[in-house]
Parts: C-alpha cells; sequence; structure tokens
C-alpha cells in the first residue's frame, strides 16, 4: 500500500513517518484491496498561544469506496494513534455489515404508488428547521472563518450529488465515519440523509418540494 504523508503547520519526522509505516500494516489486514493512504497532519495554535492541538487525518482509497478518520489530541502520535484505531473500527464495522446482510438480507422495498420505503424509517424533513436557516435565525459561516465561532455554529462545504441506493447510502456513512450522509435517493430523486440511529437501525430523511416557497422568493 501506498503512503503519503503531509504536514500543515508542522514538519514530519522520521520518527512519524516510521511509526505511519508501523500502523499501516494493521490497516493493509483489515483492507487487503486498499491501493493508498493519505495521512494529513494539521497544527493548529489557538489565540491564547497557550493551547495547541494536532489533528490527523486518515484517508484510504483503492477499489471500492473511500474510507476516512481523523483524531485530534496534542501529542501528534497519540492523534494518530486514534485515528488509526477510528479507521479500523469503521473497517470492521462495514465488514461485519456486509456478513451479516448475507445471512440477513432486509431490502428496503420502495412503493411508488404511496411514495414510501417500507424496512427502513423514514421521516420528513422539519420544515421549520429548513425555514430557521433560510430565514438567518441560524447563523451559517464558512468552516475556515475561526474567527465567527458562536455558541451554535453551522459549517458548509459543497460536494457534488451523488445519486446511489439507501443501502449504498448507509455503507458509504459506515465507510466514512460519520453519523450521516447525504445524497441523492435513486429510487425517488430526492435528495435524502441517511443516519445512524441504535445497532444496525438506520432512518432516511427525504426533501420533497419541488419549488421555493412563495413567502421566500425574492
Amino acid at each position: 500500500m501506498d503512503t503519503n504523508i503531509v504536514g500543515v503547520g508542522v514538519g514530519i519526522t522520521d520518527r512519524f513517518r516510521s511509526v505511519v509505516e508501523e500502523k499501516v500494516v494493521r490497516i493493509e489486514h483489515l483492507a487487503p484491496r486498499a491501493q493508498r493512504v493519505d495521512v494529513k497532519v494539521t497544527h493548529r495554535t489557538y489565540r491564547t498561544g497557550r493551547v495547541e492541538d494536532h489533528t490527523v487525518e486518515l484517508t484510504l482509497t483503492g477499489k471500492g469506496p473511500l474510507v476516512r478518520a481523523e483524531a485530534t489530541d496534542a501529542d501528534k502520535f497519540t492523534a494518530l494513534d486514534m485515528a488509526v484505531d477510528k479507521l479500523c473500527e469503521q473497517l470492521r464495522r462495514a465488514k461485519d455489515k456486509r456478513v451479516d446482510a448475507r445471512n440477513h438480507p432486509r431490502k428496503a422495498m420502495f412503493d411508488k404508488g404511496r411514495g414510501e420505503l417500507e424496512g427502513i424509517d423514514i421521516q420528513p424533513a422539519s420544515a421549520d428547521a429548513i425555514r430557521r436557516v433560510a430565514t438567518g435565525e441560524v447563523p451559517i459561516v464558512d468552516g475556515e472563518d475561526e474567527e465567527a465561532y458562536t455558541p451554535v455554529v453551522i459549517r458548509t462545504k459543497e460536494f457534488d450529488a451523488e445519486w446511489m441506493t439507501v443501502e449504498e447510502a448507509v455503507d458509504r456513512m459506515e465507510l466514512v465515519g460519520h453519523d450521516f450522509f447525504l445524497f441523492i435517493n435513486a429510487a425517488t430523486d430526492h435528495p435524502s440523509v441517511v443516519y445512524r440511529r441504535k445497532g444496525w437501525d438506520y432512518g432516511v430523511i427525504s426533501l420533497t418540494t419541488e419549488a421555493r416557497p412563495a413567502a421566500l422568493v425574492s
């Protein structure tokens, strides 16, 4: 497996490279088809200058979906250990899920007549939550603007839309280690979010509005 290590605001020592190579062996054991792991180490010093930390981001690519994990600690070696543990746990969960799906197949059936999915909990998006964001009641700040932080912060990111099934979205969510995953539902063409509930239970929230409400049209 190829390994690429970069530092942002911090130099990468030979010792750190050696430790990374040791950890890669553990990752290869769980993901033998992976071809490359990117390691990004970011050093941050906060306003007082007395507090600093290191964030280690791991991105695994190869034959299959991208897998990602990150961790933050004052010590970059500890952050690396934590990130590797998270990545390995995500790989194990994905493997266990595939085994469970083979042994206990459970498909979500889409009824176009009723517009419902059976087998997965679907909840309508909260109109109040959408209204609060659209009207500015909940502030939205750019993710890189540290100075704009408030007790309630929404970080914004943009990605290309991807059409996939609910099952594929669940798999992608598990591999990137998030509690939710945004996608376009291939069965309905609706923007949707799949999220983790308890155990292996998941939920889906979908947007069905096709036109902007008249009150929001400028």
